[in-house]
């Protein structure tokens, strides 16, 4: 399945049964509802999808699962990571054997180093597969931050990079990517509650997270925004960004997934060392979500 790298391509959620093992049926559910409305793509063990717990063989059955309920349909696009070189270049050609049409490749997600390093990390990754593949930066995460001169060399040496993440926070980034790189490389925004502002920038793709919950709602907002209908877009987004602010912070994944529970996709189950939130925490984000459930705007009136 071809990936464009454009669009509004979600971060899913990994829905656990009671158990804590992985309700696959209902994930390939969830991905076909979002891609239904609007979305391109999906890209299962993001930081919102608990990447850091779940087993090799469990992502490679989550791999084999979504590309199986989404073929011909949408791309399927893993993020590797991976404490390991040897381990993250291994699970690219496990991936791209099980389904997987791309990848979202991170740097090693807990050590942390220089250039030489992480693009060594990085080069063996895309030496190990032929598939499209974008870099993901976010040095407020992961500490390492790949700076757009670094991205242009990245990607002339090889050029099945073909887009990145950018989650700095920093819209300067993408006027800077925009200056070195083609056309043909692609900008996409990994911040929710920058949204807008990033496809004013030039960003032509939207990593997303609240999406999980409120996918059509999402879609129109990237394409008001794209298509410079300012007045509309912002209407959107006044009511929208209380929610897109769930996806920041540490515990945004559970935030999250309290909205997609709230949305009727599963529960709102993490696995440790997450506990799920109670108490005035867990109200406080029940009344944003709530909040903005019952205000949703009529998307009609912005078609």
């Amino acid at each position: 399945m071809k990936v464009t790298w454009e669009g509004v391509i979600p971060a899913i959620t990994t829905p656990f049964n009671e158990d804590y093992s992985i309700d696959h049926q209902l994930q390939a559910e969830h991905a076909r509802w979002m891609v239904d409305a609007g979305c391109t793509g999906v890209v299962p063990f993001g930081s919102l999808g608990e990447a850091a717990t779940l087993s090799y063989e469990e992502k490679l059955r989550t791999v084999e699962n979504l590309a199986s309920a989404l073929d011909g349909v949408a791309p399927v696009i893993p993020m590797v990571s991976s404490l390991s070189t040897a381990e993250a270049a291994r699970f690219a050609k496990d991936a791209e054997a099980a389904g997987a049409s791309g990848f979202m490749v991170l740097p090693p997600y807990v050590y942390s180093s220089d250039w030489r390093e992480m693009r060594g990390h990085v080069s063996e990754v895309f030496r190990a597969t032929g598939l499209p593949c974008m870099l993901y930066n976010n040095p407020i995460a992961y500490r390492t931050d790949f700076l757009p001169p670094q991205v242009a060399e990245l990607a002339a040496e090889f050029p099945h990079m073909q887009a990145i993440k950018e989650s700095s926070a920093d819209l300067r980034r993408i006027t800077w990517l925009r200056t070195l790189m083609s056309d043909e490389f692609k900008i996409l925004i990994g911040v929710d509650d920058l949204i807008v502002e990033a496809v004013h920038t030039g960003a032509v793709g939207w990593i997303a997270g609240l999406v999980n919950a409120m996918p059509a709602e999402s879609v129109r907002l990237f394409e008001l925004a794209r298509a410079g209908r300012d007045a509309e877009a912002f209407e959107l987004y006044a009511w929208f960004l209380p929610l897109l602010r769930l996806d920041i912070g540490t515990k945004f994944v559970q935030m999250i997934k309290l909205a997609v529970e709230h949305a009727g996709w599963g529960s709102s189950r993490v696995r440790g060392p997450r506990f799920e939130l109670e108490g005035e925490e867990r109200a406080a984000v029940m009344r944003v979500i709530e909040e903005g459930f019952a205000s949703r705007p009529d998307l009609k009136a912005l078609a």
